[in-house]
């Protein structure tokens, strides 16, 4: 009898642990204490932020097992490859290059990869139907307000510095003065329109007299670029910049479409929010 009363009392204070780990409860889809504080951290956000972020992601996640939308895991592998070959690396090379530089597993960016796929199925079934293209008078004015923004650098001047051991080429990189006879080094301008946008993002987030992090060099070693200058763009005419234009302007209509759907969608959907991170 003892046994019992004690299991039972066991069970229900188990059960107010996991209710008090409990903050928002949307439909059968749960967010934890924990799951906020981590956006916050991560994204760098306050409580009502964090909580709109993931409220948002599981109103999505209800979204996509009505509309049964799926991804497969070849899908994202495909993906993964693209993006790879894109960077002239393999697959495992890519895989260390965003190690190195986002600090994701492997397990981590297939995730993250198969939410973008997913995000992007369930976004074309919601807006394309709805979305046309802007006008010619539209591309002309956001043309005008968007000049300084839509620029980007002509060119890189960098010095490649290549190494088959890792550890030799972060003793360079640490200390620019230390001499290394089997650190190769390559002086180069790389064009911006000549490069892959992963390292063409890459260069612009490093200021000039910056290494950026070390990368595989896709032959079975490493490197690292040292931005010695960036040459700044003229400015680019309206056609030269039409497809990127059109691609901005098509995603903000995509997402101001979709904010009303989900704004409509969290209205009409029970959310039940017990208690916040204070």
């Amino acid at each position: 009898m003892n046994k019992i009363v004690f299991f039972l009392i066991f069970a229900v204070i188990l059960q107010a642990k996991i209710y008090d780990g409990v903050a928002v409860v949307i439909k059968d889809k749960i967010i934890t204490l924990y799951d906020i504080k981590k956006e916050m951290r991560q994204d760098r956000v306050d409580v009502k932020k964090a909580t709109d972020i993931l409220i948002r992601q599981k109103l999505e996640e209800i979204e996509l097992q009505e509309k049964q939308i799926h991804v497969s895991s070849s899908e994202v592998y495909d993906d993964i490859k693209q993006m790879a070959q894109r960077n002239h690396l393999s697959v495992s090379e890519f895989y260390d290059a965003v190690r190195e530089a986002n600090g994701l597993t492997s397990s981590e960016l297939k995730a993250k990869i198969k939410q973008k796929l997913l995000s992007q199925k369930l976004y074309n079934a919601i807006a394309m139907r709805s979305m046309s293209e802007p006008t010619e008078d539209e591309i002309q004015e956001y043309y005008e307000l968007n000049k300084e923004k839509l620029q980007h650098p002509e060119s890189f001047d960098v010095i490649i510095y290549d190494a088959k051991d890792r550890r030799r080429l972060e003793q360079k990189v640490k200390s620019p003065m230390f001499y290394a006879p089997d650190i190769a080094t390559n002086e180069q301008t790389l064009p911006y329109n000549r490069i892959s946008p992963e390292l063409a993002s890459l260069l612009e987030k490093t200021p000039p007299y910056h290494f950026t992090p070390i990368v595989p060099n896709g032959k079975g070693g490493f490197m690292s670029f040292y931005v010695k200058s960036v040459k700044k763009s003229q400015d680019a005419s309206l056609e030269s910049m039409r497809n990127e234009i059109i691609n901005a302007m098509m995603a903000k209509k995509r997402e101001a479409l979709l904010g009303d759907y989900f704004a409509r969608l969290r209205d009409n959907t029970e959310i039940n929010i017990i208690r916040l991170p204070e």
